[in-house]
Formats: structure tokens, sequence, C-alpha cells
């Protein structure tokens, strides 16, 4: 059965972006019953520690060795970790903003799976080149304020671009954003904008 894995960067069980992610889904499971969810909550999930044995072996593998011994095994933890990312034939992110950019959960995935020979790959000729290809994601995106392109404070938005360049980096191409915003502004504008990604979300999940 084909997965849509979802990735929930959010501790509140009732935060904007995760009600956005579930309208989605809710709305893509009845137009595509061949599909199975797999939710994966960050904050509630064991994520490896990056720390210096697993930088070593990073650098082993960069060199073009192979870790062995201790090293071998905190790769090991690592693979595991970017080989259940990879086994996903779609991706779902849900996030909100924090301080203009991710929850330091989301980052520490981020920085466990993006890796050489796992997920991107480096050679002379070629240049960086991504391995997750020929998947879909989709990022649903809660922000406490308003961030328009042009905008001076679109230069304080380090959540979409970073996250559109991360994912681009390892080899997406197909992007599909849902974004609430604002929701520090009011609790009227703020559900007024649920309803509305809401709306939108279930009907970008029935048409996929």
């Amino acid at each position: 059965m084909p997965k849509l894995l979802h990735i929930n960067a959010s501790p509140r069980p009732q935060s904007y972006s995760l009600r956005l992610a579930e309208a989605f889904i809710d709305a893509f499971l009845k137009a595509h019953r061949n599909f199975g969810v797999e939710t994966m909550d960050l904050f509630r999930t064991d994520i490896p520690l990056f720390e210096a044995p697993q930088a070593a072996a990073k650098y082993i593998v960069l060199d073009g060795g192979e870790p062995t011994g201790p090293d071998e095994k905190t790769w090991k933890e690592i693979i595991d970790v970017a080989d259940h990312f990879k086994s996903a034939d779609m991706l779902l992110i849900s996030t909100p903003m924090w301080n203009f950019s991710l929850p330091y959960r989301l980052k520490q995935y981020i920085d466990v799976i993006v890796q050489p020979g796992l997920t991107f790959t480096y050679s002379a000729a070629e240049g960086y080149k991504g391995l997750v290809t020929g998947r879909p994601v989709v990022l649903a995106l809660a922000r406490g304020g308003n961030y328009p392109a042009g905008s001076n404070e679109a230069s304080l938005d380090f959540q979409k671009p970073y996250l559109e360049t991360i994912l681009r980096f390892i080899g997406f191409t197909d992007f599909r954003w849902l974004i609430v915003e604002p929701t520090l502004m009011g609790e009227e504008a703020a559900q007024k904008a649920l309803a509305a990604a809401r709306a939108q979300a279930a009907e970008m999940g029935k048409n996929f």
C-alpha cells in the first residue's frame, strides 16, 4: 500500500498547522482509499542525537569510507531514520513558525536525514545531487504574522524559504503549499484565516 508520511512538528494538539494538515488528510483519504497514512509526531519521536560520534561517521562517509566499530553503530541509527523518511511515497510536513524559523525538533530531524550517500551525493562532475526524487511534498505552515512577498516582513521569513531550499537540495521538485496566517493578530482574524486555509487544504487533498 502506498504511504503518505505526515511529519508533525508542533507540540500542541490543537495547533493551527496540525489542523490544516488534518483537513488535507481527511479529504485525501476519502479520494485515495488505496493510501495509508503514518503520522510522525516529532515531539514524541525518539530522534537520534547528532553529536561527535555521528559527525565522525559522516566525515568517514564523505571521505569515501565505510564507518566501522562504534562509528558503524551510530551511523546505522542515522541510516534507519533516513530510510524511514525515504520509504514514503508522499510527504506532508506540518509546522508552525518559531522565532521566524522552525521548531528545534524539526531542525534536528532535518539535520539527521540530510546526509551524504543517504539523501544526497556529491561529485566533482555533477556537484550536489539529491536522492529523494519522484514524490510530492505538501507543506502546511502556520505563522503568527503576515509575510507577503516583497514586503519588509518577508525578509524575516526563514521558515518557508529554508524548507524549500533544504528539500530541493535532497531532490524534491514537486511542492504544494498550505499556509495559515496571521494566527497572532486576534482570534477573529486567526479563525477566519484558519477556515480559509482548511478549505484550501480540503480542496487540495480531494483533487491531489
